[in-house]
């Protein structure tokens, strides 16, 4: 079922190799037919089967950005990791390319836990998930459907179907504001469709405005500057489909967050702009294994990268009592 793949075998990551952990390429491929690129994070000298996790995100990123910081940073201790390119991103397979839909996303996630329930070095009995941004949603919505998946972490977490539907901080949550937005995005499917291509909605500003608020400038420092900055990453550059946010609108990711039993972390900065959603998410969780830790003073893109600022150990902690 998989199409093969050009991946780069080259480190081109934006942080740096560790000396503690073996890295290879895979590929595996989702229930909707797109392969999925991805690179696999193994301790080195490790034996038999060990807990293995997920990694994705943040929502416009690649496996070269935050997700493999996650995932090599586990691998140190002592996980089996996958973080890949969600479909039509990156180096994975699907076409057209630069789109998000809440279904096929989620599935991305499912398509990993296939993936590593079959991997002779992972244990199928101990597998999780870690979500940043936009994928801590899409993590939490794959928990909610995946009965293999004992343990979950979003980080810095968004919902996008909230976002697009209400606006930042639901400040366009009306009917009417909402029917603008299908007004706009359907007139431009006809566009697309009219032009054979499918425009962009552009990534990060850049040049930065003035007068940008506060949390376009901490997504700018990321994702425009050596810090972040990737050639495949869609928000460094020309950003995704604008027709994406379409299926977003009317197709709720968290409406069954409150049934899923398997162990949730949340963590999030106290001062992120988007901390609301975790705080939100947090309050329909149930059960005494589901957790929300806050992060003094962190805002939304310290836990993309600040490894003084992300929180390993806790990390290492949750998984080690929930994958056990």
């Amino acid at each position: 079922m998989e199409d093969k793949l050009n991946m780069t075998m080259e480190w081109d990551k934006t942080f740096p190799k560790s000396d503690k952990v073996e890295q290879s390429k895979v590929c595996f491929h989702n229930r909707y037919g797109i392969s999925l690129a991805a690179d696999l994070y193994r301790p080195k000298g490790a034996e038999g089967r060990l807990p293995a996790l997920a990694v994705c995100g943040p929502f416009g990123a690649v496996k070269e950005q935050c997700s493999g910081l996650y995932a090599q940073a586990m691998a140190e201790r002592g996980f089996l990791t996958l973080a890949f390119d969600p479909s039509f991103t990156g180096e994975s397979g699907g076409c057209p390319r630069y789109v998000a839909s809440p279904d096929i996303n989620t599935e991305d996630f499912q398509a990993a836990v296939d993936f590593l329930s079959l991997h002779e070095g992972a244990d199928p009995e101990r597998i999780g998930l870690i979500g940043i941004c936009g994928w801590g949603g899409m993590a939490l919505n794959a928990a909610a459907i995946d009965t293999r998946v004992r343990a979950t972490v979003a980080s810095t977490m968004y919902d996008m179907s909230r976002v697009n539907a209400r606006g930042y901080f639901d400040s366009e949550d009306s009917p009417e504001q909402r029917r603008q937005k299908r007004l706009a995005l359907n007139a431009q499917r006809t566009e697309d469709y009219k032009n054979g291509s499918y425009k962009r909605a552009g990534g990060v500003a850049d040049p930065l405005p003035e007068d940008a608020p506060f949390f376009v400038k901490d997504y700018y420092d990321y994702y425009k500057t050596p810090r972040g900055y990737h050639s495949r990453s869609l928000n460094s550059n020309e950003g995704w489909n604008v027709t994406s946010s379409l299926s977003f609108l009317n197709m709720p990711l968290l409406s069954y967050i409150g049934e899923i039993d398997s162990a949730v972390l949340l963590i999030h900065g106290d001062k992120a702009h988007s901390c609301y959603f975790s705080r939100d998410a947090f309050e329909q969780l149930q059960g005494d294994n589901k957790e929300l830790l806050l992060i003094p003073g962190a805002v939304h893109t310290d836990l993309y990268g600040r490894m003084d600022v992300i929180p390993f150990d806790r990390i290492e902690d949750f998984f080690r009592k929930y994958l056990a």
